[in-house]
């Protein structure tokens, strides 16, 4: 006597071997024996043996028609023999009684389970559903293997190209689009991103990256929603000043400037000055929300994505030939020794004599005409509203306050290397740009005088303003870096902790509340200081340790970082692009950091560019070579060279000037690696 039962959904037979009242022993043809629970126990046979017993009815359930089959079966719950009788005949044969059971077990859209071998029959209407459903699942899948064919013969469909960011880094797994790409991965044995080139998916490589770059924090695009600017109501006094900021050219939110009293009376006095959103932005205002949203303008070559709208703008910036509210910090100095001999800050209208644009004069106001009153350009003067005086105390005063931060750092700051510059050929600058752009190259020397002169002041006042907020108890938001030693990074916090970086015992960014939202938070807390003196702790928007500060700072944070990876990013690309269009098939460089496989990555001289290169072996970091350039991939934002030939001889190479920080910020803007999340292909998920 063999046995049927089911076992963890499928049908099993064998011979039994013994019965009793709960439970069987059965022998499967294995020769495994199982114990069986009477109640699983489906049907008892002489005939045929099991194997052929499975084999038949499969073959034979294949052939019911299944609308038949639910037309026959009767409206209350019933076993599957009632249905082998109602379909073949009252005398069902051992095989029809075991096909209408795989049938009943197999089609559950019309049949539902009721039990062991009992099943009750689908509404009419739930039927239908059901079978809408599968025909749309055929559909489905139809439409997923003609997409991939598209692909395989580099044709895009349309709803793939619509989808085509979502696919490559956030994709819907279930997605017919995204499984279409996958099966012509598979298919193709090509790389998702490279089969979406190869289609022409992707027209323009610049346009991959600024909409990915939208696809992640820009998802509602870089318009502003119509928003009135508050006017500062304040009734301010007009100070004795007149200040001046310097800028670049293209800067439209002029937040500082500065101002110099007392100049040849042995005590003078310089003015920070900081512009005053924060008087009329309220926290939790629409502005506020924008800019908590935002956090920061993004740069980027030939374009800019500000945080607030320029209409906004406007009402707040430091425009020159205006008396502006602004937030002054005004730091007393000995003239001869620099010392510092105390601070205020103070609230109140500023006027601003001049916008001064350092690309425009950083060629002329160079340190030797400004310590030496006698020397005087062959060419062009610079046409300056600030007096030459003045700019030349700031200098002064630039190169004290840095040998003073250099003493606490433990090493001199060094600028060996000139920040470079990007100037794009075209019409509209309101527009981002296209990608076929020509592209003009130039430097800039860190620490020439004008932007020494700014950075110190800025530093000077983040720094004190800093500690300031400190000694009332107020909390801000500070930047801070416990030593450094390689690995210790710059992190933010609510605590005034040093920056071993920067050489101060506090940093807390201040100085351009319309461009970063971290400043406008700290100048609301320092308006609150200015106001309310010994109970500003009380008065201040943010308390310590608000809930609100600790999730602002890790929102910057990310946003922060995500935004100087894409200006790293579009710098690097455009460099690239000037080399294709100037041609540029060579290059000198210097070797900095040895990488895996026998190469090397490796600096330009004399652009902003990092690679990799074969052909290094045996030399060492500070080797000066000549490169020959490869095959440039403007999406992946990728080059690598050959080494052609050692410039140096190993007894005078010099030893790299960059420190390990410097190697990991250098490494860093070396070819973009792109997340493709296609982690059901049989490639590689990263182009």
């Amino acid at each position: 006597m063999f046995a049927l039962f089911e076992e963890a959904g499928k049908f099993m037979a064998g011979r039994i071997l013994s019965e009793a009242e709960a439970s069987s022993q059965v022998e499967l043809d294995s020769g495994k024996r199982v114990k069986v629970k009477a109640a699983n126990l489906l049907l008892k046979f002489d005939k045929p043996t099991p194997a052929a017993l499975l084999a038949q009815a499969q073959a034979l359930s294949e052939s019911i028609d299944l609308n038949l089959a639910w037309e026959f079966a009767p409206e209350s719950e019933f076993g599957f023999a009632d249905l082998a009788h109602e379909y073949f005949s009252t005398n069902a044969t051992t095989t029809e009684l075991v096909a209408a059971l795989i049938t009943l077990f197999e089609a559950p859209h019309y049949f539902r389970r009721a039990g062991k071998g009992r099943f009750r029959k689908a509404s009419a209407e739930t039927l239908a559903l059901a079978l809408a459903g599968i025909e749309k699942k055929k559909q489905v899948l139809a439409q997923i293997e003609t997409w991939a064919g598209e692909l395989a013969q580099h044709i895009c469909p349309a709803p793939v190209r619509e989808q085509l960011y979502k696919i490559l880094f956030r994709p819907d797994k279930n997605a017919p689009e995204y499984k279409a790409v996958v099966e012509a991965s598979r298919a193709t044995q090509t790389a998702p991103l490279d089969l979406l080139q190869q289609a022409g998916a992707i027209e323009s490589a610049y346009d991959f990256h600024w909409q990915r770059f939208l696809f992640d924090n820009f998802p509602k695009g870089t318009g502003f929603p119509a928003l009135s600017a508050p006017a500062i109501t304040d009734d301010l006094p007009l100070a004795s000043v007149r200040a001046y900021s310097i800028d670049d050219s293209h800067t439209t939110e002029i937040d500082d400037a500065l101002s110099l009293q007392g100049l040849g009376s042995g005590t003078v006095t310089v003015g920070i000055h900081i512009a005053a959103p924060g008087l009329a932005v309220l926290p939790d205002s629409a502005i506020d929300q924008l800019g908590r949203q935002r956090l920061s303008t993004v740069y980027m070559p030939g374009y800019k994505i500000t945080m607030l709208p320029d209409d906004v703008v406007k009402n707040y910036t430091l425009a020159e030939g205006q008396d502006c509210p602004a937030l002054s910090l005004y730091v007393r100095f000995d003239e001869a020794s620099l010392t510092v001999l105390d601070s205020e800050t103070r609230i109140e209208k500023v006027h601003i004599a001049a916008n001064l644009r350092h690309d425009q004069l950083d060629g002329l106001v160079t340190a030797e005409w400004l310590e030496n009153p006698d020397f005087a350009h062959a060419s062009a003067q610079p046409d300056l509203a600030m007096p030459r005086t003045e700019l030349a105390f700031f200098w002064r005063l630039a190169q004290h306050l840095k040998a003073g931060r250099e003493v606490v750092r433990g090493k001199p700051e060094t600028f060996n290397r000139p920040d470079y510059t990007f100037r794009l050929a075209r019409d509209n600058a309101n527009l981002p740009p296209v990608g076929n752009e020509a592209v003009t190259i130039g430097t800039r020397q860190r620490g020439a005088p004008l932007d020494l002169i700014v950075a110190e002041a800025m530093i000077l006042a983040n720094s004190t303003w800093g500690q300031w907020l400190a000694s009332f108890g107020v909390p801000a938001i500070y930047r801070s870096q416990a030593s450094l030693a390689p690995g210790v990074k710059v992190r933010m916090g609510t605590k005034a902790l040093p920056h071993a970086g920067i050489g101060v015992p506090s940093y807390a960014w201040s100085t351009s509340p319309l461009r970063r939202y971290t400043d406008l938070v700290n100048q609301w807390q320092i308006i609150a200081c200015v106001r309310h003196g010994a109970t500003a702790a009380l008065a201040a928007p943010f308390k310590p340790k608000d809930a609100q500060l600790f999730a602002i700072i890790s929102s910057f944070d990310a946003a922060y970082s995500a935004y100087n990876s894409y200006q790293s990013g579009m710098e690097r690309f455009w460099t690239l692009q000037y080399l294709v269009q100037q041609h540029i098939t060579e290059l000198t460089a210097t070797l900095f950091k040895e990488a895996a496989g026998g190469q090397w990555l490796v600096r330009a001289d004399e652009l902003p560019l990092v690679l990799t290169v074969l052909g290094a072996q045996g030399m060492e970091r500070g080797a000066k070579v000549r490169v020959k350039l490869g095959h440039i991939d403007a999406i992946a934002l990728d080059v690598n060279g050959t080494v052609l030939e050692r410039l140096d001889s190993p007894a005078t190479a010099l030893v790299a000037d960059n420190t390990e920080e410097d190697d990991e910020n250098d490494a860093a803007t070396g070819p973009l690696t792109i997340a493709v999340d296609l982690n059901e292909s049989p490639l590689e998920p990263v182009a």
